[in-house]
C-alpha cells in the first residue's frame, strides 16, 4: 500500500508498505539504478541478499540497499511479514508498483509461470529508470526498446494499457 506518493514530496520520497506472505519473494534479483531503498521489518522476518551480503531481519531492523546495488528479498517466516519501505528519488517507482502487482495477479490468476513477453518489454522499457534486472543478458536488453517501440507502434499493447489504466487509480 501507497502511504506517501512520490507527486506528495515533490519527487524526492516514496513510502510504502509490503506484506509478504511465508515463502513469498520478490521474482528475481534487480537494482535501482538510482534509487535507493531502506526496508524496515514491523513484524514478521525478511531475509535479503544486499551485494554479496546475505542478512535476516527481524521486527525494528532496517536493510538499506544503495543505487545500482543488486539485491533480493523473501520471508523465510510462517508468518507474513510487514515491512515499511522508503524509495529515494521517487522517480515513477509508486506506478511501477501498481502495474507490477497488477501484472504478477494476473499472471498467478492465469496459472502461468511466466509474464506476457511483449507486456514485460513494454514494463521494463517503461521503468527502466527504476528498476534493472543485472543478470539478463546484454543482448535482451538491447532489444528491449525495439520490441516495446514496435509493440506500441503495431498498436499491440492496449492489454498492457488497460492495466496501467486500471490500476493508476488504485494504491496497492
Amino acid at each position: 500500500m501507497i502511504r506517501t506518493s512520490g507527486a506528495e514530496t515533490g519527487g524526492t520520497l516514496l513510502v510504502w508498505d509490503l506484506e509478504l506472505a511465508p515463502g513469498g519473494r520478490v521474482p528475481s534479483s534487480h537494482s535501482h539504478p538510482e534509487q535507493e531503498e531502506r526496508f524496515s521489518v514491523v513484524s514478521g522476518q525478511m531475509r535479503f541478499r544486499v551485494g554479496r551480503r546475505r542478512l535476516t531481519a527481524g521486527p525494528g531492523e532496517t536493510v538499506t540497499v544503495p543505487p545500482g546495488t543488486v539485491h533480493h528479498f523473501a520471508n523465510p517466516g510462517s508468518v507474513p511479514a510487514q515491512v515499511h519501505v522508503e524509495t529515494r528519488p521517487a522517480l515513477e517507482m509508486d506506478a511501477m508498483l501498481v502495474v507490477g502487482t497488477a501484472m504478477a495477479r494476473e499472471q498467478y490468476a492465469e496459472g502461468r509461470k511466466l509474464p506476457r513477453l511483449l507486456e514485460l518489454a513494454l514494463f521494463l522499457r517503461d521503468y527502466e529508470r527504476e528498476v534493472a534486472s543485472p543478470y539478463v543478458p546484454a543482448v535482451v536488453r538491447a532489444v528491449t526498446r525495439p520490441i516495446a517501440w514496435l509493440t506500441r507502434w503495431r498498436a499491440l499493447d492496449a492489454h498492457y494499457q488497460q492495466l496501467r489504466d486500471r490500476d493508476s487509480a488504485t494504491a496497492l
